[in-house]
């Protein structure tokens, strides 16, 4: 049987619209133009839709795992309105001067769990983001990363995505 494929997605600026400071309550977090067609279409083309995101706001103490949770559980929910289902969400709660660790983009543990749990072929997934740590995330665990400008509409690279 095939590996799956799947499309992961960092959070703030490519799902939702980067505000230029840390968005972790939900009236803050506004979804970004065309996200849900753009996923929509991606989700048809049966690739598993994985989020992957830093939250260094947690280990500097400005916000929660609980604040983080009750953004995700909003994001799910909104998605699942549109009928998208996102298969899991990783985020890394470290920052570098506070708390090394091996997940916190550009370090590619979280893409690299996806890709074990969910038996994902990193040849045939990709990596939407708009950093560029992203997009060394991207490399450093196989999967072709798609550099996109902050809170771009996706729909105008689903070309680029078989």
């Amino acid at each position: 049987m095939p590996l799956n494929k799947a499309i992961f997605l960092d959070r703030d600026g490519v799902i939702n619209r980067d505000r230029k400071e840390y968005t972790f309550k939900t009236e803050d977090f506004v979804f970004n133009e065309g996200i849900f067609n753009a996923l929509k279409i991606l989700q048809t083309k049966r690739f598993l839709l994985v989020v992957i995101t830093n939250q260094a706001g947690i280990a500097k103490g400005l916000y929660t795992h609980d604040d983080v949770n009750a953004v995700h559980q909003f994001l799910l929910d909104e998605l699942n309105k549109h009928g998208i289902n996102i298969t899991e969400v990783y985020y890394c709660p470290h920052y570098g001067e506070i708390s090394e660790c091996l997940c916190r983009k550009p370090k590619s543990l979280m893409i690299e769990k996806a890709l074990a749990r969910f038996d994902i072929d990193a040849n045939r997934s990709f990596f939407i983001g708009d950093r560029k740590r992203d997009m060394e995330a991207a490399a450093a665990a196989g999967v072709k990363g798609i550099l996109v400008d902050e809170n771009q509409n996706l729909n105008s690279i689903l070309h680029l995505i078989p």
